[in-house]
């Protein structure tokens, strides 16, 4: 996931003592009035994303959402609710991608747009609901804290006991959202895709748990990545954050880097900045991967080619402009770009691998950031919401996600 500024196609880390409170923005203890929806719930009631509802079978789920919260009489109430139908939307999307159960409508099942057209559905009725009761700016966003973690997998992450090797694998939400509505992400697709599978590896079989991020700022901010993250990087032999990026190849990323570079997120916010984080005083420009990125890049795992990506921007020590260097950062360096560019899916890499790093584990885990093709529709498609190319792209990019998973827990898994 790149800023179209910085690539062409497409940790902070959380205290650790504990993890920001939700809502802590919202203090008002008195009833709060129901809020406009954002930018983001706003394009769900543009056609393309109307279709994808009906045509997957999820156009109801809002709706029955919205009758459920209706009936409860408390803030308890509401909150067992909201838990209640953003973990059976994760597990509904899950079951759809993974074949189980009855697909309605005709979208293919490794469809990751439901999802997340869904849950847009879900939390703007939280966001513009007025119950009886009164409800209080934190308790609110109490809520929609709940309902984000609960329907993007984030508290549904759990492992088997000893016997079988654990593996972390993330996806983001669809984004450049108003370049073309009709946008897919492979990232998602494939968190969906591999959630509570088994991988065969050469040293025993590997448990994958998944979860889904959204494209926006602030809530990276707030240390959404490290507060899903940080109980289970202490547990997991191999974990890796995957986005999509380039067109028509697979990277592995070699260097992470401390900066945001202010393309606008899916709320329309820009953020240009260092990446912010707890303990900034400790903060690197850069982090790098633990992948076995060799492994990775000379194993035949799918149609479209693998790099070991190693070029990043930077502002040299004693300089004042940016520039590209192909073999990584030099010495002293400001973070301008990893390699995974200055947007969503840079920041993630590097929170992820920071906290890795802050947990102690740089030399124990393996872990980072894998960037996979941009999807794209079949030629001459600029307005229908699926074809046949656009279906074979994602799946095979689904299933060399998973081969390059599989490779990397080959190479390195511990023992």
């Amino acid at each position: 996931m790149h800023s179209p500024r910085v690539r062409t196609g497409v940790l902070g880390f959380a205290l650790l003592a504990g993890s920001l409170a939700p809502g802590a923005a919202h203090a008002a203890t008195v009833p709060s009035p129901a809020s406009s929806p954002t930018v983001e719930e706003q394009r769900l009631d543009r056609a393309v994303p109307q279709e994808i509802l009906r045509r997957s079978g999820f156009d109801g789920v809002a709706p029955d959402f919205a009758r459920a919260l209706g009936g409860a009489r408390s803030y308890a109430q509401a909150r067992r609710t909201v838990v209640r139908e953003g973990s059976a939307l994760w597990r509904r999307a899950v079951d759809r991608a993974q074949g189980r159960g009855t697909a309605s409508g005709d979208l293919s099942r490794d469809d990751d747009r439901p999802l997340y057209w869904a849950r847009l559905g879900m939390t703007r009725d939280v966001r513009t609901w007025e119950p009886v009761f009164g409800l209080s700016g934190r308790q609110r966003a109490a809520l929609l804290d709940v309902l984000e973690r609960t329907s993007r997998g984030q508290t549904d992450i759990r492992y088997p006991g000893r016997g079988m090797r654990r593996i972390l694998v993330t996806g983001f939400d669809p984004f450049t959202l108003d370049r073309d509505i009709r946008i897919s992400n492979p990232s998602g697709a494939s968190a969906l895709a591999l959630d509570g599978t088994v991988l065969r590896t050469a040293r025993g079989p590997a448990r994958v748990e998944t979860a889904v991020f959204p494209v926006r700022w602030d809530d990276f901010a707030r240390g959404t990545v490290e507060r899903t993250l940080r109980p289970f990087l202490p547990r997991v032999d191999l974990f890796t954050t995957v986005s999509q990026g380039r067109v028509g190849r697979f990277d592995v990323e070699r260097t992470n880097g401390a900066w945001r570079g202010g393309f606008p997120d899916n709320d329309d916010v820009s953020r240009t900045e260092t990446v912010p984080v707890a303990d900034p005083a400790s903060q690197p420009q850069w982090t790098s991967t633990t992948l076995p990125y060799a492994a990775i890049t000379a194993a035949p795992t799918g149609r479209f080619p693998v790099h070991d990506h190693t070029e990043v921007t930077e502002i040299p020590a004693g300089g004042t402009e940016p520039v590209v260097r192909a073999d990584g950062p030099s010495a002293g360096s400001t973070a301008r770009a990893g390699g995974g560019g200055d947007y969503l899916s840079n920041e993630i890499a590097y929170r992820a691998t920071l906290l890795r790093d802050r947990l102690g584990l740089h030399g124990s885990l393996p872990g980072g950031h894998v960037h996979t093709p941009v999807l794209q529709f079949g030629a001459g498609n600029t307005t229908e919401v699926t074809d046949p190319e656009f279906v074979r792209n994602r799946v095979d990019i689904i299933d060399q996600v998973r081969a390059i998973v599989t490779v990397a827990a080959d190479a390195s898994l511990r023992k």
